[in-house]
């Protein structure tokens, strides 16, 4: 307990003797790494933090790249997102905050500072442009490689039409789980199938693939 109370003294007395500007610096710092790295994980664990849709970690099918997206921008780049002020201060904060003690002017600190600032935020969202290029480039187009490839159901389909089920079938020799329909009979679990049809991306039309009797 006598330890704990005088870590927390050492701590009181290290911030008492900071200047107003380099409290401030310090929560700015403190507070974006924070924010960086609670956006860290959530990217990791497949959410999104700039509030677009959910990501399929497994990229069975096509998948929309929220952070990426929210990164790059539709048509280019997209500077004014929460993502990006965070990296901007992140890299302001820490920069203003390591070089106190070898910059005397508050001027050329911050100016420093905010030129660090714009970079890494410049790094970030190149970083972020050729991550999504590489998945745009890994994914396969479904619509061009489905068609007549082979699989089983493994979630059963409803017959005519009347609701999905899922299917796995090889395409460009990996195995992948789409939803599918059927305009025959219901198809059960295990059942061998063809695709015929890309309804959509992640829907497929599919009938079943009888074994040839000879």
């Amino acid at each position: 307990m006598h330890k704990t109370n005088t870590q927390d003294t050492m701590l009181t007395d290290l911030w008492n003797i900071l200047t107003p500007f380099m409290k401030v610096m310090w929560c700015i710092t403190l507070a974006a790494s924070l924010i960086f790295i609670i956006q860290t994980i959530l990217t990791f664990i497949g959410a999104d933090t700039d509030g677009a849709t959910d990501i399929d970690a497994s990229f069975d099918t096509d998948v929309d790249m929220a952070d990426f997206d929210a990164a790059v921008g539709a048509g280019g780049v997209n500077l004014y997102t929460f993502r990006n002020f965070v990296n901007f201060f992140l890299g302001f904060g820490w920069t203003a905050v390591l070089l106190n003690g070898s910059v005397k002017s508050t001027g050329l600190l911050l100016l420093i500072a905010i030129l660090v600032g714009i970079i890494f935020v410049a790094l970030v969202m190149w970083l972020f442009k050729w991550l999504y290029s590489m998945q745009q480039t890994g994914n396969i187009n479904v619509y061009k490689s489905a068609v007549g490839c082979t699989g089983t159901v493994y979630l059963p389909i409803p017959a005519e039409r009347g609701g999905e089920g899922k299917v796995q079938i090889t395409i460009q020799g990996a195995v992948r789980e789409y939803n599918a329909l059927t305009e025959g009979d219901a198809l059960p679990t295990g059942k061998p199938i063809k695709v015929v049809e890309v309804i959509n991306p992640g829907t497929l039309l599919v009938e079943p693939l009888d074994s040839l009797i000879i």
